[in-house]
């Protein structure tokens, strides 16, 4: 391998690895994917990947030409059809059908592309996502509707998050200052006994940080303990900002327009959970910015997760089941991996979202910080250390019982 062939397949290397890591991919799947590139590129590679910077040590046979790189990186954001698409990029440059130069102008075109579903559908889809998760939660259906009006000023919040460093920079707790302020004054003027706390945390639902405790945990059980251990911490760190400004949202409403005392209402019939289900996966296809191709099995793989945990959970305890249904989850990713020959992320995203880890983590906080509980739930923190364990330990298992045979 000469000078020149090395510093062109190192280029596309660190372009990859840059991309994959901003499109949120978790640290052992973006090294394995990064090893299985270079190696069948020619080159001998070392990654070491974690939520705020990339490692990248590239060397040939003989190691006439060397390369070490370390990339300062924001964390990454999911977006499912720039990974899909990059996946499908690096397949067929493995394949031969693409040059390395040809390659590397994609991958621009790639990190420049918009989301496919733009910026009103995405707006009608967190409104819609925030009231299916309080319809999913049990709640009345003008809480509902209550939830998904806040879930659209929520998306106000995210979209000028990307246009300004300093509203990024607290968008967690202003967004749910904002929202628990507003519910309170809904209370107190239009709305009377509305159940706050619950509709604060549909609006906000999008904000917890469920998924990246989930893919921390992950990254722990697989061995990659710096990653695992910064990506944990932020998560906790966004929680407790979540948490701080709801709190500090809600007091002050009740201090500039009375206290709310909560009447509970009656809540939809239980096939509306189901209904939620599939509001939800629906939503999350354009927040997740799913591909087309891969809706149906984005919105199946919601109904799988969810099915499985409800079913079990007639014959078994709650964290048993939820271990079954990460573990039916986790199969029919990697059944999707093999038939379509994509990322499991792709599914599995979809329906770890319906497995709710985040909100019970938020629950579990206010459980602790104030003693109560706003939806119906007993031995809460207990609950939510067993579910992050059995959702880990369900896709480990699943990896055992059908293993993806690819790297990402």
């Amino acid at each position: 391998m000469d000078t020149l062939e090395f510093i062109q397949i190192r280029k596309f290397i660190v372009k990859l690895g840059k991309m994959l890591h901003k499109y949120g991919t978790p640290a052992f799947r973006l090294e394995a994917y990064l090893t299985e590139v270079a190696t069948y590129l020619g080159v001998r590679s070392a990654f070491i990947s974690t939520p705020t910077s990339l490692t990248f040590v590239l060397w040939s046979d003989r190691h006439e030409d060397e390369y070490n790189s370390a990339a300062r990186l924001q964390p990454g954001e999911l977006d499912l059809n720039a990974l899909s698409r990059t996946d499908e990029l690096a397949i067929e440059l493995l394949a031969g059908r693409l040059t390395l130069a040809e390659a590397d102008r994609k991958l621009d075109e790639i990190d420049a592309m918009p989301s496919p579903y733009g910026k009103l559908v995405t707006f009608c889809a967190f409104g819609l996502a925030t009231s299916a998760f309080a319809m999913l939660m049990g709640a009345s259906l003008s809480e509902i509707a209550w939830s998904g009006l806040l879930g659209l000023l929520t998306y106000i919040w995210c979209l000028w998050a990307t246009r300004s460093k300093r509203v990024n920079l607290m968008l967690e707790p202003v967004t749910a200052f904002v929202s628990g302020l507003v519910v309170s004054a809904i209370s107190s003027y239009l709305d009377p006994g509305i159940n706050i706390p619950l509709i604060v945390l549909s609006s906000v639902i999008i904000l917890v940080p469920g998924l990246a405790l989930t893919m921390g945990l992950a990254e722990l059980a697989s061995r990659n303990i710096v990653s695992g251990t910064a990506r944990v911490m932020d998560a906790l760190m966004q929680l407790f900002k979540l948490y701080f400004g709801a709190f500090l949202g809600v007091a002050s409403g009740f201090a500039l327009f009375g206290e709310n005392i909560y009447q509970p209402a009656q809540s939809l019939p239980y096939w509306a959970t189901w209904l939620s289900v599939l509001l939800l996966s629906i939503a999350l296809i354009a927040i997740f910015r799913t591909r087309p191709k891969h809706i149906l099995w984005g919105i199946v793989s919601s109904f799988v997760a969810y099915g499985a945990t409800v079913g079990s959970s007639q014959f078994m305890d709650q964290s048993v089941a939820t271990f079954i249904g990460a573990f039916a989850l986790g199969v029919f990713s990697n059944l999707f991996t093999r038939i379509v020959k994509q990322p499991a992320t792709i599914v599995s995203m979809h329906g770890l979202i319906v497995l709710v880890p985040g909100s019970k983590t938020y629950i579990g906080l206010n459980s602790f910080i104030s003693g109560q509980n706003f939806v119906q739930a007993d031995h809460i923190g207990q609950d939510v250390f067993l579910i992050f364990m059995s959702l880990v330990a369900g896709l480990i298992f699943a990896n055992v019982v059908m293993p993806t045979k690819k790297a990402l």
